[in-house]
């Protein structure tokens, strides 16, 4: 019975989240509309945030199985079509689903946990980022580009490249300085072209940004050394 209720009061929460964005999720208007009082919500979740990161925690899971789907569809030995279509994959899961988009990756996110590395949405945050780190460490083992020297960073940079191979669970011989480089440097180019699509930045210049995405995602696998192949038809 609890676990059925904690169901429905995140499946309430989605659909809130769909209607009215992260602003508009309230543990009051959850409680109305399940017939309790909001108090007995927090027997299931000691606050407003708690839910939200469980939230999180579970669509992280649903754009992740969305990327292994996609992923596992291309032969295993082709890590060229592998990566590409992981990618497309993050961006279709985007266009569908913006609200929910924006509660992973963008500023209606809930705020950070006290120990972020250690919630369920962290955790389920890097199981989705251990696809694009396996595929980038086959990338290397493949020598399909040169990974530069480690760089002369700053202290801050430095830091900065740690926290993101810890919260990536990039490790192991092939995760030097500078391969964590270039892998932040081609998220955040991903990253970009994909959250400004999403959240309708570039609406000026189409509503359609397909073309620029694959112009963009071209560019990227060449830097890659990868192959790049236009998405198959439908």
């Amino acid at each position: 019975m609890r676990q059925a209720t904690s169901r429905e009061i995140k499946e309430i929460a989605r659909r809130h989240l769909t209607a009215h964005g992260a602003s508009g999720v309230s543990l009051r208007a959850i409680a109305r509309e399940m017939g309790m009082t909001a108090p007995g919500l927090y027997r299931y979740f000691a606050s407003l945030n708690d839910l939200l990161e469980a939230l999180q925690a579970e669509l992280f899971a649903e754009l992740g199985a969305a990327v292994d789907a996609a992923e596992a569809a291309q032969p295993e030995p082709d890590t060229d079509g592998r990566l590409l279509a992981a990618l497309r994959a993050v961006r279709a899961w985007g266009l569908a689903n913006r609200p929910e988009f924006a509660l992973l990756f963008g500023p209606a996110g809930t705020p950070p946990a006290s120990s972020p590395e250690e919630s369920p949405a962290a955790e389920a945050g890097q199981r989705f980022a251990s696809t694009f780190v396996a595929l980038f460490d086959r990338l290397i083992a493949e020598g399909r580009f040169t990974v530069p020297d480690e760089p002369e960073a700053s202290p801050a940079l430095c830091a900065q490249l740690d926290a993101f191979a810890s919260l990536t669970g990039f490790s192991g011989d092939r995760a030097s300085a500078g391969a964590v480089r270039v892998l932040l440097s081609c998220w955040v180019r991903f990253y970009g072209i994909v959250c400004m699509e999403v959240f309708q930045h570039l609406g000026f210049v189409s509503d359609d940004m397909e073309a620029l995405f694959e112009a963009e995602l071209r560019d990227l696998a060449a830097g890659l050394g990868v192959a790049y192949r236009p998405p198959e038809a439908g």
